[in-house]
This record gives C-alpha cells, sequence and structure tokens, in this order.
C-alpha cells in the first residue's frame, strides 16, 4: 500500500462509511464500481490502516513531511550546507523517535534515501509474511496428525526461506542499526564465494528437492498402498509403465518452491513503486498545482487551482492508485500467502440427480 497517513485517512473515511452502510447497500442493485468497492469493504479498511501505519513511518501527510515530533535532529552550521547530510551538520537533539527525519524533505539524497528504505520495508513486510503462512501450515499439518507434512515441508521450506531471504532481512536490520555503508546486493552475489554464507547456500540448496522429493515418493506410497490393496490389474500396470510422471513432478514441485519465495518478494517491491510513483505524483501535485495556484493573489484561481488539487488527489491518487495496491494486496494473501497453508479443495462433487432431492425432501 503508498505511505501516506493524509491518503489513507481519506480512504479509512471511505471504507467506514461503506461498513457502517453495509446493510442498506447490500440489500440494493448497485452499479459495477461501487459493487466492487462494496465487496472490498473490509480488505479497504485494512489497506487504509497501513497506508497510516507506513505513512506515519515514511512522514508524508499529503507528500508533505509533518513535524509530528519537533524539528529535525539536525542542524546546518551555516547557510552553505543546505544539501549537505554528513558534513556540516551538528545533531543537536536526540533522533526522531519514529519515522523519517522531516530534514530529507527537499535534500538532493531524498529521492535515494526513500528509495532504499522502502524497497528494505518490502522485504522484511514479505519475509515476515511467507514466514507466517509456514507456520500456519504446520498447525495445518499438526491439527490432521500429518507427520510427514511437519518432517518434509514445513522444516525444508522454513529453512530455505530464512537461509536465503531471512539472511537478507538479518542483514538489512544490522546494517540499520549499525551505519555499515555495505553494498546489500554485492553481498548477496558474492555469497558463494564465502566460506560461511557458502554453507547457507548449499543448506538451501538441499531444501529444494528435499521438499520436492518428499511429496514425490508420497504420491508413489500412496499408489503402492492401493495396488497392494486392492490387487487391481490397472493399478499393477500403472506401476509398471506410468511413474515416470513423478519426475517431472519433482522438477515442478522444486521449482514452485523457489519462484513462490522469489515472487512474493517480487510482488512486495511491486508495492514499493507504486508507494514510490503515489509519493512523487502527490509531490508533484501539491507543489506544481496548490503551491503554484496560492501563489496568485487572486480567488478565482486559488479556487481553480484547489479544485484540481482536489480532483487530482481523488481520482488518480486514492481511486487509481488504491486500484493498483488492491490488485497487488490481492494477490499476495490469495496466490503468494495463502498456497503456504490454504488447500482449498472445497466440497466433494455431487451431480444432479432428482432421485437425490427426493431422498433430500424425505
Amino acid at each position: 500500500m503508498f505511505g501516506d497517513w493524509g491518503h489513507g485517512i481519506c480512504l479509512l473515511l471511505g471504507a467506514l462509511i461503506l461498513i457502517a452502510r453495509e446493510k442498506r447497500l447490500g440489500s440494493q442493485k448497485l452499479g459495477s464500481f461501487m459493487e466492487m468497492l462494496f465487496g472490498g469493504r473490509y480488505v479497504l479498511l485494512m489497506m487504509s490502516l497501513f497506508s497510516i501505519y507506513c505513512g506515519l513511518i515514511y512522514n508524508e501527510f499529503f507528500s508533505v513531511p509533518f513535524h509530528i515530533f519537533g524539528s529535525s535532529a539536525y542542524r546546518c552550521r551555516d547557510a552553505t550546507c543546505s544539501d549537505a547530510r554528513t558534513v556540516g551538520l551538528v545533531k543537536y537533539r536526540d533522533t526522531y523517535p519514529f519515522g523519517v527525519d522531516p530534514s530529507w524533505r527537499g535534500s538532493r539524497s531524498e529521492l535515494p534515501f526513500l528509495n532504499s528504505l522502502k524497497m528494505k520495508m518490502s522485504i522484511l513486510f514479505g519475509v515476515a509474511q511467507m514466514n507466517l503462512g509456514i507456520i500456519l501450515s504446520y498447525f495445518n499439518a499438526r491439527y490432521f496428525s500429518s507427520s510427514l507434512d511437519i518432517k518434509y515441508q514445513f522444516v525444508p521450506q522454513m529453512i530455505f526461506l530464512n537461509s536465503l531471504f531471512g539472511y537478507l532481512s538479518l542483514l538489512i536490520i544490522i546494517k540499520w542499526c549499525t551505519g555499515s555503508q555495505a553494498d546489500l546486493y554485492h553481498v548477496m552475489i558474492y555469497m558463494f564465494l564465502s566460506p560461511f554464507e557458502g554453507y547457507i547456500v548449499a543448506l538451501s540448496c538441499y531444501c529444494c528437492p528435499m521438499d520436492a522429493l518428499s511429496q514425490t515418493f508420497y504420491i508413489k506410497d500412496f499408489i503402492l498402498r492401493i495396488n497392494f490393496a486392492f490387487s487391481c490389474a490397472y493399478l499393477r500396470d500403472f506401476k509398471a509403465g506410468h511413474m515416470e510422471f513423478l519426475g517431472p513432478l519433482t522438477c515442478i514441485m522444486m521449482r514452485s518452491l523457489i519462484l513462490h519465495d522469489i515472487r512474493t518478494n517480487r510482488t512486495m517491491r511491486s508495492l514499493t513503486s507504486v508507494s514510490l510513483a503515489h509519493s512523487e505524483l502527490s509531490t508533484v501535485f501539491y507543489e506544481k498545482v496548490l503551491l503554484l495556484a496560492w501563489g496568485y493573489d487572486n480567488f478565482i484561481i486559488r479556487l481553480v487551482g484547489l479544485a484540481v488539487f482536489a480532483f487530482a488527489t481523488a481520482f488518480i491518487l486514492l481511486m487509481m492508485e488504491t486500484l493498483s495496491a488492491f490488485l497487488h494486496a490481492l494477490r499476495l494473501h490469495w496466490v503468494e500467502f495463502q498456497n503456504k497453508f490454504y488447500s482449498g479443495d472445497g466440497y466433494k462433487f455431487r451431480p444432479f440427480s432428482f432421485a437425490a432431492l427426493t431422498d433430500d425432501d424425505d
């Protein structure tokens, strides 16, 4: 979701209106657009709350930094250091307790800093969400007393995820806490050459076939047990000549395990690009429309500028950007998150039968 707590409050009010009138709106015939909004009202509620939370971290209120905890913790020595961030600054008070320091606004390094911050936060959120999905799969396996799923799916998936992406998340936190200038791209690329990190890569590579082969052998064992129980001639023929599908199945499962984790991080970074585009568009509308119109000492020009700014905020920043983030959020939850633990097998198919209807009536 985009990180602007001013726009998040507007979206929150809209979601609360839909929830407060859900009985009335549910009994009416709505248009296609309103029906889509009404059906996703609770998703919009959660998105608005996370937008407010991320907006407080990014310190953006309608693209303007808000001095929630006072002014910046840094002050220039003289007027010549207005663009500096490490040279010519004096720290005269404690570090900003929450969120981005407002002094980053308008600086030369504002965009690289915020790009790096949002990308790293998206990785942390994505890894945390995938870990939660795998943990839920453990509780599912324990509920159904499936020790095979715990040993050969839960454990390999946790090791594979955290040996690569979890290790990257740990490096991000360490870099933030220590102020290191290390380039994490090179750290991840040269993992194969480091003795300690090489073991981590080898462990993750071992977990991929372990997870895939366990499911393949489980399917094979299941077929053989059915064959032994029923002594079916067709199954004997199946055992003899049709087990070659297990090889491609193993490759598909290995590829699925790797791509799921990569796709989740890629989708989270797509949300980062949505946040970056939202921030830049919001800044353009604020500076080039509202402030430019407000610079004229003319009531009509100011009114037109305010109307254009309100229209752009409502229809471009709130509707179009929210729709883009909404689709990304649905994909993250339905495809990337729920496939860790949710089977979705549904109910057994019952073909239509008049006899079944008669039995139900009886």
